[in-house]
């Protein structure tokens, strides 16, 4: 059992930091066809819900239909439906507080840092709320006491069941082993059987299901990706003997209403590219197809500078924890035009700033693809949680090949909680990171995305005997001044060499390359601070100070998601920002310190050397940065999982409990989204906009009204 404290750290924030996506001013500004088209995306990616809550626990669903139960009973008079079941208005407040999480969250484990949170009150609240009910009871029975379970802490993290977590990517299957998931991807890797879209059920005779999100519930008539075969009896490896069977039609009534939502967006769409991408969207949802779902990002990729933004499908693998299926996810959102210019100068500078990374030409695309950047401004967004900037497609071939795109979501950076705290920050940098710390991130996710993400060649046998490098005379690595001897074979990608780590590993070396690029004082120019020479005393170095000191205190703040008692990471971007102060504490020359004078650390402060950011700081980042770039682009899983995992590793008694404990205890809650709702008149073709207030109750009515 946990004590006290323990249990303190999974306690639902109280309360939560609910925000409002702002987008009125964006929206008005779109042609009724652009309205139809987004409100058409908007509905799709919503009607994606319940498989978010699904892939999140067994239990998110029942939950989700508790509070809308209960919101329906209220009938907007929280506070007299708490009277009527007998609660006091803490009771009812540790309830919203809980509801407004859990929906921000899309379930009841954080999308950030994947633990449970559970409800500051005793479980005869809920009882009580649940009876003034008979449909919320109904629901509240269902969940079977696991909105409060806490005695196992294992399953208060995601992860694999044989670690003893929780995971719903691998249903009802209690004895499935870790062995047996990778023999299942290796299985399917062999046959060109893309992932994200399925999820593995182990049946009691010993059978592998592979369940397949589509509208149908048999092979489609054409055949799926691999054919119309759908059962198959494994040859080799460590499964032999064992039957592996495709099975259609996982969440298929999710699937038929997102398919007919997507197609009439390819009815409002603007031009022909995004119609055939709706189309291929249309395909892939109804078929559980991922060759069509590839070929809509093809055309999405195409799709440039357009009004309305948007992706959907099965998109991020952070929470398998195998790394490979995806989670559902949605967004339609509006182009930011002002913004979206400073992002341009940058795609037009990138060729110019990418020579600049510690690596020869050897390791980097022998073009760099000049992708698309937007600024976005998000009317929906549907999944877990929304970040702040994306950069899709994950498919690394499509990447090498056609190119990306890369947006990032300008409403999600701004929105503020009225009474933010800042630890960590000396007082004398207060101003000064208040000031600064908007920009110094736009400037950060615009690199992170765009160079980060977009740069490196990974060098590989593409087919048998043809290599994209010259095999006979190789490149030389820069870490050993040898030759290389390792690279990806036929069908290897990197998500399947390095597993698990490679989301952390490759968000570490995109914030790097963000870090290490934001001291050319072009970059910052771009931005629109300074006029592109090196001056550490103005505004630009201004922007650069605060972007370091942010990576310092993420870094710090990191900590938090890691898990003492497993002493695993919770979070690949919270690794990533650890192992990056941890480079910045390493650089000597006193560049980077945590100060303090009191045994607790209650009065813990960063100081960080401004004068030394372009000399010991730049030259810490640029050592780590090659390090990850050459172990990545050539196959060097052995000796890069090692070097990241010592890098990232926190030890239990300095980092993992003193520095832990004063972290959690000045811990900010996470911002939870208020989005508006979208309203179709059939009879005028007119599209409204309904906004709600950013309130724990404003949060729960704009889901009630969302009807999913």
């Amino acid at each position: 059992m946990l004590n006290a404290q323990e249990l303190s750290q999974y306690l639902a924030d109280a309360p939560p930091s609910v925000v409002r996506l702002e987008i009125e001013k964006h929206f008005d500004a779109l042609s009724d066809k652009q309205k139809r088209y987004a409100h058409f995306i908007s509905k799709a990616s919503f009607a994606g819900t319940r498989i978010v809550l699904r892939q999140v626990s067994p239990e998110s669903e029942h939950i989700f239909d508790f509070i809308l139960a209960l919101y329906k009973a209220a009938g907007g008079d929280w506070k007299s439906l708490a009277e009527k079941a007998g609660v006091d208005e803490q009771g009812l407040t540790a309830f919203l507080q809980y509801a407004a999480q859990f929906l921000g969250n899309g379930g009841n484990y954080k999308s950030f840092g994947d633990s449970k949170f559970i409800p500051r009150c005793d479980e005869s609240v809920f009882k009580a709320l649940a009876a003034t009910s008979p449909e919320a009871e109904k629901y509240y029975k269902l969940t079977n006491g696991a909105i409060f379970s806490a005695d196992k802490q294992g399953l208060l993290h995601l992860g694999f069941t044989d670690e003893g977590h929780l995971t719903t990517y691998y249903p009802d299957s209690p004895s499935i082993t870790k062995d047996e998931i990778v023999a299942v991807n290796k299985w399917m890797e062999d046959r060109g059987l893309l992932p994200e879209n399925t999820r593995v059920q182990k049946t009691g005779d010993g059978v592998f299901e592979l369940l397949i999100a589509s509208a149908v519930t048999s092979v489609p008539s054409k055949g799926g990706d691999i054919g119309h075969q759908t059962e198959y009896v494994v040859t080799d490896g460590p499964l032999v003997g064992k039957t592996i069977k495709l099975v259609y039609g996982d969440y298929a009534k999710e699937m038929e209403a997102i398919t007919g939502y997507i197609r009439k967006a390819a009815e409002n769409a603007d031009n022909e590219t995004q119609e055939k991408m709706h189309l291929a969207y249309g395909e892939s949802f109804e078929t559980g197809s991922l060759f069509a779902f590839k070929d809509s990002q093809r055309h999405w990729i195409r799709d440039q500078g357009p009004m309305v933004e948007c992706n959907i499908g099965f998109i991020e693998t952070y929470r398998d924890p195998a790394g490979v299926r995806g989670e559902w996810e949605g967004f339609a959102a509006v182009v930011n035009l002002e913004r979206t210019r400073a992002f341009g100068e940058l795609v037009r500078s990138a060729p110019e700033l990418i020579p600049l990374l510690p690596w020869s030409k050897d390791f980097e695309k022998d073009k760099f693809l000049s992708p698309d950047f937007t600024s976005l401004e998000v009317l929906s967004f549907a999944g877990s949680a929304i970040p702040a900037g994306i950069n899709i497609p994950n498919y690394d071939d499509i990447r090498q090949q056609e190119g990306f795109k890369n947006v990032s979501l300008g409403n999600v950076l701004s929105a503020k909680a009225p009474d933010e705290k800042i630890p960590f920050i000396a007082d004398s940098d207060l101003e000064l990171y208040q000031k600064y710390r908007d920009a110094a991130f736009e400037v950060q996710v615009g690199l992170h995305e765009l160079t980060g993400h977009g740069c490196g060649k990974l060098l590989q046998e593409t087919a048998p005997g043809v290599y994209n490098f010259d095999i006979e005379n190789p490149p030389v690595s820069p870490i050993t001044g040898k030759p290389i001897t390792t690279w990806y074979k036929p069908g290897q990608t990197w998500g399947s060499v390095f597993g698990g780590i490679a989301g952390a590993y490759e968000e570490c070396r995109a914030e790097l390359v963000a870090m290490h690029l934001s001291c050319e004082f072009k970059t910052l120019q771009i931005f629109g601070f300074g006029d592109g020479t090196v001056d550490m005393d103005g505004p630009a170095g201004d922007v650069l100070y605060a972007s370091y000191l942010s990576m310092a205190r993420a870094g710090l703040c990191s900590v938090e998601f890691w898990d003492p008692r497993s002493q695993k990471w919770g979070q690949p971007h919270c690794q990533a920002r650890f192992a990056i102060l941890k480079s910045f504490l390493e650089a000597g020359d006193d560049f980077c310190k945590l100060e303090y004078k009191n045994e607790d650390l209650s009065d813990l402060t960063i100081r960080l050397d401004r004068s030394k950011i372009l000399t010991s700081g730049r030259k810490a980042v640029a050592d780590f940065l090659q390090k990850l770039h050459i172990y990545k682009s050539t196959a060097d899983v052995e000796t890069g999982v090692k070097f990241f995992s010592d890098m990232s590793a926190v030890g239990l008694e300095y980092w993992g409990t003193k520095v832990r404990d004063v972290v959690l205890k000045n811990k900010q809650p996470r911002k939870v989204f208020v989005q508006a709702n979208t309203y179709l008149d059939e009879a005028t073709g007119k599209v409204t906009l309904k906004h709600y207030e950013p309130t724990l109750e404003g949060m729960i009515q704009s889901w009630a009204e969302r009807e999913v």
